[in-house]
């Protein structure tokens, strides 16, 4: 199991390189969801107010 998470004397860079690659793929899901509620928000406060 240690050799597993040594992968060959690299095992800190690629755990690394996985954690970034998690992080940049739940930002680039979430992100949008934000921006599409706030766009909504603002959209509907903008028309409400006509």
């Amino acid at each position: 199991m240690v050799e597993f998470f040594d992968m060959g004397g690299y095992g800190f860079y690629i755990w690394i390189s996985y954690g970034i690659f998690a992080v940049m793929l739940g930002y680039n899901y979430f992100a949008p969801l934000s921006r599409h509620k706030k766009l909504i928000q603002t959209l509907s406060l903008f028309y409400n107010r006509q």
